[in-house]
């Protein structure tokens, strides 16, 4: 439970009811929420953004979505077990249907959260059995008074977070839940419903007949209100207990704790204490069992509690269970980690730089082939669930697209060039957080679908929309660690099980697991604890993040060493430019703690022909070797640039061109070139019948390095081609927090608009029938009177969505069908077409 106060302070404060609601009608959850401070309803909207999208109209329609079944089962599920319990609680002992008055103190709470005696030996049985001997129950519990018990902070603490998320309202010194918790929590604390609305169900002669024999003497309205009123009574009801058998208590013991429901044969069975024969019938004629079914009986609420002792809860504990596991030392997991996530960035821009120049085909069904997948595996030095997950991810980032091709490939955006200059704390950093928030779950990869389809990598079908929330509650729960913590799988389930018993099941067990074994290949987590850089980044600071991880990374290097076997070593990661040269004239020979460069006549002419020059390549090698360059290489590098580019190819459909007439004689005396059907024109020109292209390449093969050229006769230098694909449009996850200024710019809109929907107007008398125009005619002179006066007015709108809304506006003009005002609910000025103006009406009191 976290120390810091609430939006209600350091509890609630039933008694401090600001509604505006007049004295002469009962409060509303509405009223109570209009009269929340902004500060409060910023709050509000801040722990449930799904109310905010899209902005309410007013504070009545925030009320409405607020309370809403899907809005109130969202919120349930982040509710820790203490919580709920606390929550359960209201539901349970201030539910409405029960006797007056309606709500529960905080006292009362108190009193009922308090631990449970200890069970008597015996209780259990179901209905139905024939045991006899069981407890005492002659004990009465009195419900207690305001003094009777005081509250705790822990106690304080979760009203205040139930107001704070607006599921429970003070109503008079009181809390109340909102209405649709007694839907969606039928059995709070285990407990059945109150008699009220049980003995409403039954047939009226059974509850004339019941009320007739235990409440004769009854002045209520209502045989169910005099039956009502007895069961709401502590001290009556003990004193029913009391007639009955032992048997009829241990039956009454067995549901007291739940669940409040029994079966046993007839149900319905019309007894009455003279005829009363079993113990079930005994309870029936008592009306201390009610049937709600042919072969079903419940307890109500108020002999649960009693029989309870008033106590809901056998065990409650307000704090998480701890963490068990063994330590490790913080700065190796945050280094541990750290190094992971290096070589994931590594990794995937190896991969991509590859795709840029020969990417994979899209299939079918728009995913990635297990043959490019197992490629991308190998290229990136994982296994292949850890290639799906980086492929995903890096889709996630936005960093991987397809092409708009008719075949199509996977290809880099134009993202991943501005991802790839970035420093490598921030390029990890995106990748976190689209792994945290997008719903695609790689492990699915391979699996098949209801429809037997096999899942493919980038595929459709990979979707789970728990995936996200499962991720944060995995690292929030690990954050509660003390760094370098290695929870225990057992105890990490329980605690994640207490933080939000709601979740529990099956799907989200699964993704858990999951997302646990993903943190660690994406370095958020090593060994199984949490690293020191994930923690800012789940305390909403990711700048934070960034600069704790940078700590952590290897440095980038700005040397080599040039050895004298033709390779290079860097002896850690090195700066992007120097990475791009080296990558350009040399082949990646080994990767690992130290990347491995060979130099070769291709891998040479790949950077001549890229536009790079001999002193060009000598001088980048001699200004970031730390060691002396080796002759050879500098004879490998002058002799593929003497031989770079003698020879011209042209299309004739190809011809070759060459200053120094004995390589053409050698050429042509070559058997190996006799299939390219060569001709001598001149002493410097040899004529081909093949295109240039596979000229070029066929004598590329032969050692010849010829050059291509243009028409005009200059060199043209083949650069790689850079090909991307379209930016990729990353979706927000639907829970994402908005902005501080964004809440609060909702909350006055919200202001605007209740104002615009509650204050005091005059209707200004519009014509409903006359001659064709009379209407709008009418709107335009009464709003063009308010613009000359310079007065504020109400007007009733139908929105382009067909909404009816309200709106005060200041108009300003009234021209051609519209009218241009200062519209004070979006804060602008805006053009209203007069046609859709439903209602004008001036202000009550225009200086409001």
């Amino acid at each position: 439970m976290t120390e810091n106060p609430t939006a209600e302070g350091s509890g609630p404060e039933p008694s401090d009811d600001r509604s505006d609601t007049p004295r002469h009608r009962p409060p509303t959850f509405t009223g109570w929420l209009r009269s929340r401070s902004d500060e409060e309803l910023t709050a509000l909207l801040s722990a449930r953004p799904d109310l905010a999208r899209p902005v309410p109209s007013d504070i009545g329609a925030l009320a409405g979505r607020a309370t809403t079944r899907n809005a109130v089962l969202r919120v349930l599920e982040r509710l820790d077990r203490f919580t709920l319990a606390v929550l359960e609680a209201v539901v349970a002992l201030g539910d409405d249907r029960l006797s007056e008055p309606v709500g529960v103190t905080a006292a009362e709470l108190a009193e009922a959260l308090r631990p449970a005696p200890a069970p008597a030996p015996g209780t259990g049985t179901a209905i139905g059995s024939d045991s006899s001997g069981g407890p005492d129950t002659s004990a009465v519990h009195h419900r207690p008074s305001e003094e009777a018990s005081e509250t705790t902070p822990v106690l304080d603490r979760a009203l205040g977070e139930l107001l704070r998320l607006a599921l429970v309202w003070p109503d008079r010194g009181r809390v109340r839940p909102v209405q649709v918790l007694r839907e969606l929590l039928p059995h709070p604390a285990q407990l059945g419903p109150p008699a009220r609305p049980l003995l409403a169900d039954l047939p009226h002669a059974s509850v004339e007949r019941l009320a007739g024999e235990l409440t004769p003497d009854s002045t209520a309205s209502t045989p169910v209100e005099s039956l009502a009123m007895l069961l709401s009574d502590p001290g009556r009801v003990g004193a029913l207990l009391g007639r009955v058998d032992e048997r009829a208590h241990r039956l009454l013991e067995g549901m007291a704790w739940g669940p409040p429901n029994g079966t046993v044969t007839d149900a319905r069975r019309e007894v009455d204490l003279a005829t009363a024969g079993s113990p079930v019938e005994s309870l029936l004629a008592r009306a201390l069992l009610i049937p709600t079914g042919d072969e079903t009986l419940t307890l109500p609420r108020e002999v649960g509690l009693h029989l309870r002792k008033g106590v809901l809860f056998r065990e409650l504990s307000s704090e998480p269970p701890a963490f068990e596991g063994r330590e490790r030392s913080s700065g190796t997991v945050s280094r541990t980690a750290a190094g992971q996530a290096f070589t994931v960035l590594r990794g995937l821009e190896e991969l991509l730089e590859l795709w840029a120049q020969e990417p994979p085909g899209v299939l079918r069904n728009g995913g990635l082939g297990v043959r490019d997948l197992r490629r991308a595996a190998q290229t990136m030095e994982v296994d292949e669930s850890g290639a799906a997950l980086l492929l995903e991810v890096a889709q996630a980032a936005g960093l991987v697209g397809t092409d708009d091709r008719l075949s199509g490939e996977w290809l880099p955006t134009r993202e991943y060039d501005l991802w790839r200059e970035s420093p490598p704390e921030e390029r990890w950093l995106r990748l976190a957080l689209a792994w945290i928030g997008t719903d695609r779950v790689a492990s699915l990869a391979g699996s098949r679908d209801s429809g037997g389809r096999v899942r493919n990598v980038l595929g459709p079908g990979l979707a789970r929309p728990g995936a996200p929330q499962a991720r944060r509650d995995l690292l929030n729960t690990l954050a509660e660690a003390d760094p370098g913590l290695v929870p225990s799988e057992e105890s990490l389930a329980e605690r994640m099980a207490w933080r939000h018993p709601r979740r529990e099941s099956s799907v989200h067990t699964d993704l858990v697991e999951t997302a646990r074994t993903e943190a660690s290949v994406l370095g958020l987590t090593a060994f199984g604890a949490l690293a020191g850089h994930t923690r800012p980044l789940l305390a909403g600071d990711p700048d934070g993040a960034a600069r704790e991880l940078a700590e952590e990374l290897p440095r980038p290097l700005d040397h080599i060493l040039v050895q004298g076997d033709m390779t290079a070593v860097a002896p850690g990661p090195l700066v992007a430019d120097l990475a791009r040269e080296l990558a350009l004239v040399a082949e990646v020979e080994s990767t690992g703690g130290a990347t491995v460069y060979r130099f070769t006549e291709d891998s040479i002419r790949r950077g001549l022909d890229a536009g790079r020059g001999v002193a060009d390549i000598t001088g980048l090698l001699e200004r970031h070797s730390r060691t002396p360059l080796p002759q050879a290489l500098r004879y490998l590098v002058s002799d593929v640039g003497r031989r770079h580019g003698r020879l011209r190819a042209g299309t004739a459909s190809g011809y070759l061109r060459c200053d120094e007439p004995s390589l053409l004689e050698e050429l042509l005396n070559d058997r190996r070139a006799e299939g390219l059907g060569l001709i001598r024109l001149a002493p410097t020109v040899v004529a081909s019948r093949e295109n240039r292209a596979t000229l070029v390449e066929r004598l590329r093969q032969l050692g010849y390095h010829p050059v291509p050229e243009s028409g005009d006769g200059a060199m043209s230098l083949d650069r790689p081609e850079v090909r991307r694909a379209d930016p990729v449009e990353v979706s927000e996850a639907p829970d994402r927090e908005a902005s501080a200024e964004t809440v609060r710019a909702t909350v006055r809109a919200l202001r605007a608009g209740d104002e615009a929907s509650t204050i005091a107007r005059r209707p200004v008398p519009l014509p409903t029938d006359g001659p064709p125009g009379s209407r709008a005619a009418a709107v335009m002179a009464a709003l063009s009177d308010a613009a000359r006066d310079e007065r504020r007015v109400w007007i009733g709108y139908t929105d382009t969505d067909g909404r009816q809304v309200s709106r005060i506006v200041h108009p300003s003009s009234v021209d051609g069908g519209f009218v241009t005002a200062y519209d004070a609910t979006r804060d602008a000025v805006h053009k209203f077409a007069v046609h859709r103006i439903s209602a004008v009406a001036e202000l009550a009191d225009p200086d409001a």
